[in-house]
C-alpha cells in the first residue's frame, strides 16, 4: 500500500506542463504525490473515445486502485502540439473528456484544468 496522498493527472505529453499542474494539484487540494498519467493532445483522445481510451482508464484505475487517488485532473492547455486547435474548442473537448472520466464511476473527485500561454492553471466547470 502506497504512503502518502495520491492525485491522478490525465495530463499532455508536452514537458512544459507538468510542474505547474503538478504544484497547483499538491497545494491546492493537500496531494503529496501526483500519478502522472501522458498523452499527447488527452482530451481530444477522451473527448472523441479515439483509440488509447482503454490505456488511459487502465492506468487510472492502477492510480485509484493501488494509490488510493483521491483527485483525477484532466488537463488541456496552450500551444498543444498534439491537438492544435483554438482554446474554445479545446475547452469543449475538456468538458466532454471530464465527463467521460466521471462516467467510469471512479469514487473520487474529477476535475478540468487548462494551462493558459503562462503556464498557469485556470480551473473549468
Amino acid at each position: 500500500m502506497a504512503h502518502g496522498v495520491f492525485g491522478t493527472a490525465i495530463n499532455c505529453m508536452d514537458g512544459r506542463t507538468q510542474l505547474p499542474v503538478n504544484e497547483y494539484l499538491k497545494s491546492h487540494y493537500q496531494l503529496d504525490f501526483i500519478d502522472t498519467i501522458t498523452e499527447p493532445g488527452p482530451v481530444k483522445i477522451l473527448a472523441e473515445n479515439q483509440p488509447g481510451v482503454a490505456s488511459i482508464q487502465h492506468r487510472v484505475s492502477i492510480s485509484v486502485g493501488a494509490h488510493c487517488s483521491k483527485l483525477i485532473a484532466v488537463v488541456a492547455h496552450h500551444d498543444c502540439a498534439g491537438n492544435p486547435v483554438p482554446k474554445e474548442t479545446q475547452l469543449e473537448q475538456l468538458e466532454s473528456a471530464v465527463n467521460t472520466v466521471r462516467a467510469w464511476n471512479y469514487e473520487v473527485k474529477c476535475i478540468g484544468l487548462w494551462v493558459n500561454e503562462n503556464w498557469q492553471i485556470e480551473p473549468v466547470g
